[in-house]
């Protein structure tokens, strides 16, 4: 296998590519290259890339989705103390080597091979990375949301694991959205008819709208409602209404909006992106705060919709416990890190350590919260 480096992807047939990345929106090819035709990477982005395929024979059979960060921002595995603690000593931190699907907190594979059972090309693939890293004297690889056959790879190399926890719906076979509420203890399900009533009380319809069929002016208007929520928690998003556009040309059989109108305003919108059985909940915005529209947009509508079309998971995105009370369950993520410098890597792996005892006892507490009748859960 003949390795090399690429800082685009448009380097790469969207095909060849594809091949290997499988049904998960966020590695597909259209939507890494959306990201750098609207500079969300690349250019001044803090998000440098370095694309690792492997060809033989002009076949393109291995690929990492790789990039330079000059930042912690848009990972959701979080590594500012380390940063701190580089900066506090004088060195260094930035740039480090990211394996990872950008501001994206979804689990995948990373190392895309085109025999996933071969796992000498994984090694080999690993210890390319490795050995890049050290010959730039980047500070440290870290890589995210990996499933669990790249996770046992990784480990193979003794690179330190990291854990955290995110909020997923399964769908247990139902039918209908009535059937998933059955599932749930009296008050956690009178709770949830009664936001959904506030939203029906307040004079507000939703909408969903599949990604084909988006016209330019709801993407403006999404964009609107994205952009102002980013603002209200003081950022700035890193894309624009053009890449979301692009996207919906592109991939509009993987993506679909939640869009909520008040008489004929449109006031609040969720994007959504699926895979063959899972529903991803991405972006959303508001301009206007009404009482249980979040929950209606974002969490109800994907639930119904996972039920409808048979997908058996949503993930609804990094963090928030309140979606326990609603039915998600709490669910591991793992990514896997290397530090260059030595004393460093013991220090952080100590850390790491307390953090992974502390997760456990999270978990289980959290699984005692779910809104499931005792023998449903």
């Amino acid at each position: 296998m003949k390795l090399s480096i690429s800082d685009t992807i448009d380097a790469v047939s969207a095909s060849a590519w594809n091949r290997l990345a499988g049904d998960n929106p966020f590695l597909n090819h259209a939507f890494l290259s959306a990201l750098e035709h609207h500079q969300a990477v690349g250019a001044k982005s803090g998000w440098a890339p370095r694309y690792l395929l492997g060809h033989q024979a002009q076949r393109l059979v291995a690929a990492v989705p790789m990039y330079l960060k000059y930042h912690s921002r848009g990972e959701f595995v979080f590594d500012w103390a380390w940063a701190r603690a580089y900066e506090r000593h004088g060195l260094a931190y930035y740039p480090k080597l990211v394996i990872a699907t950008p501001y994206t907190p979804v689990t995948g594979p990373r190392l895309l091979l085109e025999n996933r059972d071969d796992p000498q090309a994984a090694a080999e693939l690993i210890r390319y990375i490795l050995d890049y890293a050290a010959s730039e004297q980047l500070s440290s690889l870290h890589c995210l949301f990996l499933d669990e056959r790249d996770d046992q790879r990784l480990a193979a190399q003794s690179l330190m694991a990291r854990s955290d926890t995110q909020y997923h719906w399964i769908n247990h076979h139902y039918e209908a959205f009535n059937d998933f509420l059955a599932q749930l203890a009296s008050r956690h399900r009178k709770k949830i008819k009664r936001e959904r009533r506030r939203v029906t009380d307040a004079g507000i319809t939703v909408t969903v709208l599949p990604g084909r069929e988006i016209s330019d002016q709801q993407w403006d208007d999404f964009f609107l409602f994205h952009s102002a929520t980013y603002l209200k928690h003081g950022h700035q998003s890193p894309f624009s209404a053009e890449f979301f556009k692009e996207i919906g040309r592109t991939m509009g059989e993987q993506v679909f909006m939640v869009v909520a109108h008040k008489g004929d305003q449109a006031v609040a919108a969720a994007l959504n992106f699926m895979s063959g059985d899972t529903l991803y909940g991405r972006y959303w915005g508001c301009l206007e705060s009404y009482h249980s529209l979040h929950f209606e947009v974002c969490y109800y509508r994907a639930i119904d919709y996972c039920i409808t079309h048979q997908l058996q998971r949503f993930e609804a995105g990094a963090q928030g416990e309140h979606k326990l009370i609603r039915g998600f369950y709490p669910t591991t993520t793992r990514s896997r890190h290397w530090i260059a410098h030595p004393h460093f890597r013991a220090a952080i792996q100590k850390a790491v350590s307390y953090e992974q005892q502390d997760l456990g006892r999270h978990q289980a507490m959290l699984s005692r919260y779910l809104p499931y009748k005792k023998e449903s859960s």
